[in-house]
């Protein structure tokens, strides 16, 4: 009987060691590309951090977006971006006149799963959060997608982030009504920071 369980607990040994030793070997064999750490990856929460403040708007606005018009309309006024969640989000408000008076803000979140934001605009004329456009920062240049209904018709819009430096920036809106083919750019701001 001895002999017996002592027989079983060898073979039980041997099967853990061989089972053990197949696991370390799959481990090793394994691709560097699967073993790589998480932490690799590009970590965006902090993108926006360059923008907090306040900053002077100057602001062109193309008045019929896809409809062959080349009209343009200019307005002035103030950019507030405000640091929520230690910078994994922010609040945008902005007010400008012209032709008339603009009252809009963006909430913008960062997605640490996706490593993406998702900047999201309201006016106080709709009073409602629109559709958000999602996308990142590569190369000191942000670019954010989405697609919306307008004026009936579907089309892709672009929002671009670019000409970062300490004082200033450029944002840029564009539609395409062919899938991406074209772009019409339909928003242009420069901001300027306002020195306190």
């Amino acid at each position: 009987m001895i002999r017996g369980f002592l027989g079983l607990l060898l073979i039980v040994s041997a099967i853990a060691v061989l089972a053990q030793n197949a696991s370390a070997a799959a481990e090793t064999a394994r691709p560097a590309s699967s073993t790589a750490s998480p932490a690799s990856a590009r970590d965006g929460q902090h993108d926006f951090d360059w923008e907090f403040g306040k900053w002077h708007t100057h602001l062109w606005r193309l008045k019929q977006p896809l409809s062959g018009s080349k009209e343009w309309v200019e307005y002035d006024g103030t950019t507030i971006v405000r640091k929520i969640w230690d910078g994994r989000a922010n609040l945008v408000e902005l007010e400008v006149d012209g032709p008339t008076h603009i009252e809009a803000l963006n909430l913008r979140l960062y997605n640490p799963e996706t490593q993406k934001w998702s900047l999201n605009f309201a006016s106080s004329k709709a009073g409602t959060l629109g559709t958000p456009t999602v996308g990142e920062f590569k190369n000191g240049r942000g670019e954010f997608y989405d697609q919306e209904n307008f004026n009936g018709r579907p089309v892709l819009v672009r929002f671009i982030i670019s000409d970062i430096k300490t004082e200033s920036c450029k944002f840029e809106q564009s539609f395409s009504a062919d899938g991406g083919k074209t772009w019409e750019v339909n928003w242009i701001a420069i901001d300027t920071r306002v020195k306190e």
